[in-house]
């Protein structure tokens, strides 16, 4: 398994992309489970892909289109 700080990578499928095999969630950036702060939400991704994260868990309907 190739590394990068410290992460796994894996690849998606027998032909898709190679991403870290620990992802970040972002359902509960746009207050689906509560109140959410779109600085703190960004500077949490930010945080995220400086340290090797590269798989982001998002979806148009999360915050029905503002995550």
């Amino acid at each position: 398994m190739e590394q990068r700080n410290s992460l796994e990578w894996r690849q998606l499928g027998s032909g898709g992309p190679r991403v870290s095999a620990l992802g970040l969630g972002c359902m509960s950036l746009s207050g689906v489970y509560g109140e959410s702060k779109d600085e703190e939400a960004i500077a949490l991704i930010r945080y995220a892909l400086e340290q090797g994260v590269t798989l982001l868990d998002s979806a148009d309907m999360y915050g029905w289109g503002q995550n």
